[in-house]
């Protein structure tokens, strides 16, 4: 990962163009299908953390959180020609770092092999694998 520069930043750093081509990048259409929708959504963010080679965004991570008690990661996502190079888990060690103290982290995310393993590397567990056992639950609207 040299030459790519990852750091936390404020939702108003990131274009817009840049930001729906990154999330299209990786065929999250859910949220390029709504570009304002999305512009609010990191505006609303915690915290964002930002991945950038030679000025080009190629990676994104932010969190939703009280900054207390519970953080929630609610996107990671690199691009396609910088993934599984460690890129991700620098995003997510730059985000973490913004909360020091803070117990929960949780995030919800697809049924892939590939999550559950990157996941795992990284410390976390699944709610029905956890001693002692949680629940998760979700709805959506």
């Amino acid at each position: 990962m040299a030459g790519v520069e990852v750091r936390a930043c404020a939702a108003p750093e990131l274009a817009r163009d840049e930001v729906l081509e990154l999330y299209g990048s990786v065929g999250w259409n859910a949220y390029t299908r709504d570009p304002e929708g999305l512009v609010r959504a990191l505006a609303g963010s915690h915290r964002v953390v930002a991945a950038r080679r030679d000025g080009r965004l190629v990676g994104l991570a932010r969190s939703v959180s009280d900054g207390a008690t519970v953080v929630y990661l609610q996107d990671v996502l690199v691009a396609p020609g910088e993934q599984r190079g460690g890129l991700g888990r620098r995003l997510l060690e730059e985000l973490f770092a913004g909360y020091p103290g803070v117990r929960q982290r949780v995030l919800l995310t697809d049924d892939e092999d590939r999550q559950r393993a990157f996941y795992e590397a990284l410390g976390f567990t699944e709610a029905h694998d956890h001693s002692p056992p949680l629940r998760a639950f979700v709805r959506f609207g």
